[in-house]
This record gives structure tokens, sequence and C-alpha cells, in this order.
């Protein structure tokens, strides 16, 4: 099977042509976790499809390394489109992508033929508890500041969905907290049936935030796209920052803004690392 190798700002993705290469549906999440496995694989943080739609131009599928399909990933779509703009798949320089999150618009930013930077319309946040989803209170309630038990210690969580779901804490030095720890037990904590995705946010000034990241799925990663908008949204429904900044990963900066049409706009780079074929 051909695949390439993509990253943003290193999140980095196995990215398969479905128009060209055909994985049958039952083997799509033990290829997931083979193909994402950095020792036994060709390594990443996710396996994205791209593939026709009925409903958009295109659709991305996107499978975690544990096999477990994600809704959506920010990141991810970035590379998706770049690789359709590059490789001759659209002459368009905005798409409309089929996603389990709904219908996402990327918008490409080409230089000397090639896509350098990709805007995209994440849509509406989702901020109600059932829409997240998260147990406890009133089902159309916020989650703002809401304090909740993780091994015995007390966090204020604020809980976003852009169509997967995010779990944000305001921390006071992120470089130095116990991420690998902490993370995990909020991602499978009770108050999350579908678990979680968990950022950790450090706040710079009123435009800048720092900000780590447990993806739910896949560990620790340098970066993650839709918990970037979402920790824009929480960081701006806690009157922390406005609705425009800029976020700091590991991997490198994404602009957010929450705009005034409700949607949340993000903008960064994606890379072609190299291509490949491997024996399934």
């Amino acid at each position: 099977m051909n695949f390439l190798k993509y990253h943003g700002i290193g999140n980095d993705f196995i990215l398969v042509d479905g128009f060209k290469e055909e994985l049958p549906e039952e083997l799509l999440s033990p290829q997931a976790q083979r193909l994402c496995d950095r020792h036994f694989g060709v390594g990443g943080d996710g396996l994205i499809l791209v593939l026709p739609s009925r409903v958009a131009d295109f659709r991305m599928r996107m499978f975690n390394p544990d096999g477990s399909e994600s809704e959506m990933c920010g990141n991810g779509i970035r590379c998706f489109a770049k690789y359709l703009y590059d490789y001759g798949l659209t002459r368009e320089t905005q798409v409309t992508v089929e996603t389990l999150a709904g219908i996402i618009a990327p918008k490409m930013i080409v230089t000397d033929g090639k896509v350098q930077m990709v805007c995209v319309d994440m849509g509406e946040p989702r901020l109600a508890r059932q829409e997240i989803p998260m147990e406890g209170g009133d089902a159309g309630s916020r989650v703002i500041a809401e304090k909740i038990d993780v091994d015995g210690e007390r966090f204020e969580v604020t809980a976003v969905s852009m169509g997967n779901p995010h779990c944000v804490t305001f921390v006071e030095d992120v470089e130095h907290f116990p991420v690998a720890k902490i993370g995990p037990l909020i991602e499978r904590h009770p108050l999350f049936p579908r678990r979680t995705n968990v950022e950790f946010i450090q706040v710079l000034s009123n435009e800048e935030l720092q900000m780590r990241v447990w993806e739910r799925g896949a560990g620790e990663t340098l970066a993650c796209g839709t918990g970037a908008c979402a920790s824009a949204v929480a960081a701006a429904l806690n009157h922390r920052t406005g609705r425009k900044v800029t976020i700091h990963l590991p991997g490198g900066d994404l602009q957010i803004e929450w705009a005034g049409d409700n949607h949340v706009y993000m903008t960064g780079p994606a890379e072609e690392v190299f291509s490949g074929t491997i024996a399934l």
C-alpha cells in the first residue's frame, strides 16, 4: 500500500489516498494500530484516509493509534487539504470536507504552486454539557470552571466540543505540569462517557496561550488543532484572553480566532515529510 507522511506543527499522520488504495473496513482499526506504531510500523499520531463523499467535495476519516476513530482532527485536516491541492485532486483553494463532526471548509494559502498554510473554518463550538458529552448537572448547561476530583486533587475544567470532546484546565506552569500523569486520568474520567481530549493551558497574555495536550487515544502529542480551538474558546469564556489568540504548542504555533459569527477559525502550516510503500 502506498502512503504519504505529513505533519502539522509536529502532529504527524500517515495519509492514504482511498481513490487509489483500498483498505477493507474490518482492517481499518487494526491497520491503524500497526501503521501508527513507531517501532513496527510507519509511526504517527493517526491514520488519515482521503475518500469520496456524497455530501461534500471530499470525505476524511481519521483513526487514532489505539485503533479508535476520531470525529475530527484540526492538524490532520490541514494535511488533508494540502494533499488535495498539491497532488491535483482539486484546483480550488477552498473545498468542503465531510467528517464525523460535520462538513469542514479548509481554505488553502498557496505559494509557488504549493500549499504553505491552511485556514480552516472549524465551525461553531458546542458548549452544552450533553453536546460534549459530559455527565452530571443539567444537560443543557455550560461547563465553565467546574471543579472535578482527579486522583485526590481538584481541577477547574471547562468543556468544549469542536465535534470531538475537549476538557480544558488552566495551570500556572505548563512546561513542568505532569501531563502524562493527569492527562489519562481526565481522559478516562467517569464524567466523560466517550472519553475526552485534555488541554493544559498557561495564559501568557491577553493574546497568547501556551498549551500541552493529552489526546484521546494517542497520549501526549506535539499539537492538536481542535484542542487549540477548544482552548481559545475556553480562555475567552473564562475572561482570560480575547477571542483572537496565538497558541504556542511544543510543535509550533497556531492562530485561532473565535469570530463574531460564532465560528472558530484556525490557521497553521502543513508539511509533507516523505512517501513510501508498506506491505499489509
